[in-house]
């Protein structure tokens, strides 16, 4: 007797998966930056050196005066001949009044009006030394910067980004089955 048997044929279902990967694309544009430096400025200002030479001193030793200094000086001597002379007379009037006295008081007058005062000279320097005034003031140099900060001004700019989802397909590349056969 034969037996009855089964036959079982099963197969299993298969997945077929793609898939698509993701992309991401980024770029970065470079910013814009504009850099002025302003130039600096510079103010100098200058006071001058000072150099003073005073030489009248020195010429009017030398006899070689202003025409005015001139006038002065002969009006200044003049003056005080002019004193000496009104002292001179006034003591030989008080002379001559107490002539009752004695004494030979015209010829003295007579011989001291007719002689002159005898001269007197010793070594001079002509001129006379540091009769020339010098003064110097010195000069300064004023130097006043004014330095300025660079303008920098930046312009960024955002990245640019690209993204293309991935994506991934499942699909049944094989069903499953299951076949039964009875065979005899």
């Amino acid at each position: 007797m034969r037996i009855p048997q089964l036959l079982i044929e099963a197969t299993f279902a298969k997945l077929a998966i793609s898939t698509e990967p993701a992309q991401l694309e980024i770029t970065q544009p470079p910013a814009e930056i504009t850099i002025e430096q302003p130039k600096p400025e510079l103010e100098i200002s200058v006071n001058r050196p000072r150099l003073t030479i005073d030489q009248s001193q020195a010429w009017a030793e030398v006899n070689l005066k202003h025409v005015f200094r001139l006038i002065e000086d002969a009006a200044k001597e003049g003056y005080e001949t002019w004193l000496d002379y009104v002292a001179t007379v006034s003591m030989q009037g008080d002379e001559l009044m107490k002539i009752e006295n004695g004494g030979d008081v015209i010829a003295e007058q007579a011989q001291a009006n007719s002689e002159s005062p005898p001269l007197e000279f010793n070594i001079g320097f002509v001129p006379s030394p540091f009769s020339v005034k010098i003064d110097y003031e010195p000069g300064k140099l004023i130097m006043d910067w004014k330095i300025h900060q660079p303008l920098i001004d930046v312009k960024p700019h955002p990245p640019i980004i690209h993204y293309k989802q991935g994506a991934v397909h499942i699909d049944v590349a094989q069903r499953n089955s299951l076949h039964i056969d009875v065979v005899t």
